[in-house]
């Protein structure tokens, strides 16, 4: 059995400067760790999304890198995904944080960070297109790839594509 001490040192161990940080400021949050590149990766509730968004840009993410979305678990959640970089002058290793906002499939909806970064306008529409996560406060949340008149999600686990006959035991 670990002692509580043995603990907090290992929990910091998964803690990043970014988690440290929110913490000192009661930023509600969870430390996922670090990816291969050692990027630290926090899980952020859909309800607080925006407001750490806001935060984070004030503290200097003025980047959106990417943002993708996956279907975690078949029938299980949907997750949205934020790589942010601080861009700052004369720094050669710019500091970058992977943000993780899950959405239960039944009903995804997740704030739209187009207000803070505008980088984010076509990637929000693609997930929300794919996988069906609704951004709230998107100005042109809309199909960008697939038609209009297109039922379903294509990138969910569970979708099956209309009129598609799987070509059985084909030599």
């Amino acid at each position: 059995m670990t002692n509580k001490k043995e603990k907090c040192g290992r929990d910091k161990k998964m803690q990043g400067r970014l988690s440290v940080w929110l913490v000192k400021h009661g930023l509600v949050h969870r430390s996922l760790g670090f990816d291969y590149q050692g990027i630290e990766t926090l899980q952020i509730k859909p309800e607080d999304w925006h407001s750490i968004a806001v935060i984070l840009y004030v503290y200097g993410y003025n980047y959106l890198r990417s943002q993708c979305a996956y279907d975690v678990a078949l029938g299980g959640l949907l997750a949205s995904v934020y790589h942010l970089t601080r861009i700052e002058y004369g720094v050669d290793q710019p500091e970058e944080v992977c943000i993780k906002v899950f959405a239960p499939r039944s009903n995804p909806r997740i704030p739209s960070v187009f207000w803070v970064w505008k980088s984010s306008d076509f990637q929000e529409r693609e997930s929300y297109d794919m996988l069906g996560i609704s951004y709230e406060n998107h100005p042109r949340l809309k199909r960008i790839l697939m038609p209009e008149s297109w039922i379903g999600w294509p990138l969910r686990k569970d979708y099956i594509a209309p009129n598609f006959y799987e070509i059985q035991d084909a030599h």
